[in-house]
């Protein structure tokens, strides 16, 4: 039988394990299983390390059991690669191999004071003061602010670093030191996508940066050791796949990039997940974006080949979304069912829904924004905002590639894209009709996984699966054409911006002016109870009723 490669897939709301043909790529078994999140305070978002490595475990044993049921023979599979959700922060006990706090999740809030102090600090108010070392604007989003907040707030983390005891992570490193034996002799490393999300990373030098820890009072010896995308970290020691070598490690956004096969200056992806990533490949030197757009670490496919970049483009809430108003609001039982509330109503008749939960991303951002939803009349229903809903997707994605063209100065002619997101067939013809290009989605649409099961099979010492241009297999596609002018898209899109604007500066860290106004809504609030505690009470009230 064709050598297989498996994946390992650790998203913000649900693992997967997939397996892979490494001469076709066609995909063989997966299992998922959920992941829960919570939220402990206002714009705060954890999830249980120890849940994600259960997780994990569960999905690698079921598509096993899987495997074993197809009489596929389980020493077939040659390698596994990792990838994972980015900037979610983690410290653990290297001793004990404990967490020592919940995984702070990329789309937490908590830092956001900090952040404003630390721009505030910097040369002229810049908030993008670090980005010709990080390529990234100093923001909540990424892990070295998260990381400070655990050694300022979690005494057992403090106790942990005094007594060389820490280690920290995204998850990537959390997960491939656990499979690697943990406390006993776990290996601690990250890849250079994974690590250019920290803003502790040079992505110039391609390796931390003492100024930049400095910086952010970040001991450098809690942090892991940055390898390249494809190499051979460690092996499994234990399950149904021990002694196989994890040999890819890439953050999401990065493996879909690889798996969309986006190995040419000028390609780009956009994947549609919790949130909304566009990267375009910039080739072996980084850009700096003048239009609010991050320069990243793409890939690093072997020890010796060289590093690639991107220009990204993020979106905090996507699919993150619809998972808001099927949990939040109850107006749909189902993911699935939102395009057919969408389409019912075939327009939001002037409503728009800004989904800024976590403040804004590119090219804005503005952490100080909020959600609204805007342009509503006693018209409106639920089917409208289900539109409205799909639509903020799509107009968020064309500010990014707005961005983007302009960096590039060669505007994109059609877009690739991937993610969960990409089956609601009526999200893919609204994102072609508001960009006025045609949107291309692979009929594979698991290219995340497949992107790093192509660096762990194309890994030095492991050597099953040829990245040569030649051998990369030709996916088939299905090509949504745009059906509207582009007259028509121009007005909706405008009217977004509107919306957007009336979005930011809503929230502000300031806690005198915060108690001032919780003060004053609760003296509101009782006074309005007390009026109509009166009003029920007049003899007038009791004799109408």
């Amino acid at each position: 039988m064709d050598p297989l490669v498996a994946a390992i897939d650790q998203g913000t709301s649900s693992t997967r394990f997939l397996v892979f043909n490494a001469k076709t790529a066609e995909l063989v078994s997966h299992h998922q299983v959920e992941i829960q999140q919570s939220f402990p305070k206002e714009g705060w978002v954890e999830e249980d390390p120890k849940e994600i490595m259960q997780s994990v475990y569960e999905c690698m044993e079921r598509t096993c059991e899987k495997l074993q049921q197809l009489d596929i023979d389980l020493s077939n599979i040659k390698a596994v690669g990792v990838t994972n959700q980015r900037e979610t922060t983690l410290v653990w006990d290297k001793e004990t191999g404990e967490p020592l706090y919940n995984a702070i999740v990329w789309l937490d809030l908590r830092t956001q004071s900090t952040v404003e102090s630390l721009i505030n600090k910097a040369p002229g108010q810049n908030k993008n003061h670090l980005k010709p070392k990080t390529g990234l604007p100093i923001s909540p989003y990424f892990s070295a602010v998260k990381l400070r907040w655990l050694l300022d707030n979690v005494e057992e983390v403090r106790l942990a670093v005094r007594s060389q005891r820490a280690m920290f992570g995204t998850v990537d490193s959390w997960i491939i030191w656990c499979l690697t034996g943990g406390q006993n002799g776990g290996v601690h490393c990250t890849d250079v996508s994974n690590a250019s999300r920290t803003m502790l990373f040079n992505i110039h030098s391609l390796d931390w940066d003492p100024e930049l820890c400095r910086y952010f009072d970040i001991p450098m010896e809690i942090l892991p050791e940055v390898r390249s995308s494809s190499e051979i970290y460690g092996v499994m020691k234990s399950c149904s796949l021990a002694g196989v070598p994890i040999s890819g490690c890439l953050g999401d956004q990065s493996a879909a990039l690889v798996g969309q096969m986006c190995f040419q200056e000028g390609q780009a992806k956009n994947t549609y997940g919790t949130g909304c990533f566009l990267l375009r490949n910039t080739g072996t030197k980084p850009l700096m974006s003048d239009h609010g757009l991050l320069t990243t670490v793409a890939y690093k496919l072997g020890k010796n080949e060289p590093a690639c970049y991107a220009l990204e483009g993020s979106v905090a809430i996507a699919g993150a979304v619809v998972r808001w108003l099927k949990d939040n609001l109850g107006i749909v039982q189902s993911s699935a069912e939102i395009e057919k509330l969408a389409a019912a109503a075939g327009t939001s008749y002037g409503c728009y829904f800004v989904p800024a939960f976590s403040g804004l991303y590119a090219p804005y951002w503005e952490p100080s924004a909020r959600g609204i939803i805007c342009g509503l009349t006693q018209f409106t229903n639920r089917n409208h905002l289900a539109f409205a809903a799909l639509e903020a997707v799509c107009f968020q994605t064309r500010e990014i590639l707005d961005a983007m063209n302009q960096d590039s100065g060669l505007p994109l002619t059609q877009l690739q894209v991937d993610g969960g997101m990409t089956s609601n067939r009526l999200l893919m013809q609204l994102q072609a009709d508001i960009l006025c290009i045609p949107v291309v989605k692979p009929t594979m649409s698991e290219t995340t996984a497949l992107g790093v099961a192509m660096a762990a099979g194309a890994a030095e010492g492991v050597g099953v699966w040829s990245l040569s241009p030649s051998d990369l297999p030709h996916a088939t596609s299905e090509k949504y054409q745009p059906q509207i002018h582009c007259d028509e898209s121009e007005f909706r899109f405008a009217r977004w911006k509107k919306a957007v604007q009336r979005s930011m500066n809503w929230e502000t860290t300031e806690p005198c002016i915060r108690a001032a106004s919780a003060r004053l809504l609760c003296g509101c609030a009782l006074g309005l109870l007390g009026s109509l505690v009166i009003i029920n009470t007049s003899p007038s009230h009791q004799a109408v009723n």
